[in-house]
């Protein structure tokens, strides 16, 4: 007999995607896009938060990769910041948000010239704005797509 799994496939998101252009409307986030295409296509499925130097063992795909540099080495140049946004870029992530302060008092030149030639949105994240609060309103225009998607396929 075949046996059938009832969890869901981790990389099928549960919610319908949010433009990425709908969270930087948030006004109330003050994120900014510095870098990579201003493409409205680009959509994001969920937020993630990691430190680590390599994030591709952790993503599945679709992510805003939220991070504050801390894996960043003091001196690290434009050859560390092609490998980091080429491994973020090859597990499928969908943009990249950087947290300005406390680490890192501006978003790297290097990491800036990286994401516009791996093609990745880079986003800024001023110091008032927690990761918690980016990831809670990404969660609320994900609710809120999910249900307008309801909406339409029952009326």
């Amino acid at each position: 007999m075949e046996e059938t799994s009832t969890m869901p496939d981790p990389t099928v998101p549960p919610t319908p995607p949010v433009p990425l252009d709908a969270l930087l409307a948030r006004a109330d986030l003050g994120l900014r896009r510095i870098a990579g295409p201003a493409d409205p296509a680009v959509v994001v499925h969920w937020a993630h938060t990691s430190e680590m130097a390599d994030p591709y063992p952790y993503l599945l795909g679709g992510e805003l990769l939220l991070s504050a540099g801390v894996h960043v080495p003091d001196g690290a140049g434009a050859g560390y910041f092609d490998a980091y946004v080429s491994r973020i870029v090859a597990a499928g992530g969908a943009a990249l948000g950087f947290g300005v302060a406390p680490v890192h008092d501006t978003v790297p030149g290097a990491l800036v010239e990286a994401c516009e030639m791996h093609g990745l949105p880079l986003v800024e994240v001023p110091p008032r704005t927690t990761f918690s609060a980016v990831a809670r309103a990404l969660w609320q225009l994900m609710a809120q797509a999910r249900t307008a998607e309801l909406r339409r396929v029952t009326e």
